[in-house]
């Protein structure tokens, strides 16, 4: 598995730099400000953050394409086209200031998992194969970590960089592939996307918390229990003959070698 990092001295440039940077590669920007001007000055402006794509065509009619351009428009002006929140935070990042406040309470643990498509994909149906490939790569490491999560969060990134994230608490908490890919299917679905032009979907399992506490709701209904004995067996074969041993035969039989899912990445 390969992925992409990117160091700076603020985390809205380290975000952006790795959201630019290859898979296997890394990028440093330099805590100066010829450094970061040399980096932000050519970028388009979309892709500061809290730049929609409503707010980048509203600069685009006054010819402010890049974060160069927006970088020498003075800050009363920015204000009167955006209102003044918003033009005072986009003043201050296009100078690569981040006024984010860093929280420094440990977040709770969480498990990612990420895949990018090697050209824009408008197909949902292979949006839901990855969202199942990542699921199934998220309910083997829980399993084999002895982990439960109590929430599942996806992020889909989209031609234009920018990203829509929704989040879940499950009703119960878990670390089963076919429970996992229930609640993702959940979260993309509330996105309603059309045709949506999508260059990656991660997925990350939340609040993370040893599975000696797990409960589960008993029912009546006896098939309930069939995939998570199937997937007790997978597990067993994929410990002693590795992960692409098996895997969901959506993934196995209808798609591409660029959809299974052995190319799902753990981002850092």
């Amino acid at each position: 598995m390969r992925s992409a990092a990117a160091v700076a001295g603020t985390p809205m440039l380290a975000a952006m730099a790795c959201a630019l940077t290859p898979l296997g590669r890394r990028t440093v920007i330099d805590d100066s400000p010829e450094a970061i001007s040399a980096f932000l000055r050519p970028r388009p402006v979309r892709e500061l953050p809290g730049v929609g794509g409503k707010t980048a065509a509203l600069l685009g009619e006054y010819g402010l394409h890049t974060v160069g351009d927006v970088a020498d428009v003075p800050q009363h002006t920015l204000q009167r086209l955006l209102g003044a929140r918003a033009g005072r935070a986009l003043y201050e990042h296009a100078r690569g200031h981040d006024t984010t406040v860093v929280d420094l309470t440990p977040a709770p643990a969480s498990l990612s998992t990420e895949h990018r498509f090697p050209r824009d994909e408008l197909d949902p149906a292979a949006h839901r194969r990855i969202l199942l490939a990542l699921a199934d790569d998220l309910g083997a490491r829980l399993r084999a970590t002895a982990q439960i999560a109590t929430g599942v969060t996806c992020t889909i990134r989209y031609a234009d960089l920018s990203a829509t994230r929704r989040s879940r608490t499950l009703p119960e908490a878990t670390q089963h592939t076919v429970l996992l890919a229930r609640a993702a299917y959940t979260l993309y679905d509330s996105l309603g996307l059309q045709r949506a032009r999508v260059r990656s979907i991660a997925l990350r399992a939340d609040a993370l918390r040893p599975d000696d506490r797990a409960t589960r709701q008993l029912t009546l209904d006896a098939s309930d229990d069939k995939p998570l004995a199937i997937e007790a067996v997978a597990d067993r074969a994929r410990a002693r003959y590795g992960h692409r041993v098996l895997y969901p035969a959506a993934l196995a039989i209808t798609a591409p070698p660029s959809e299974r899912p052995d190319r799902a990445r753990p981002p850092q």
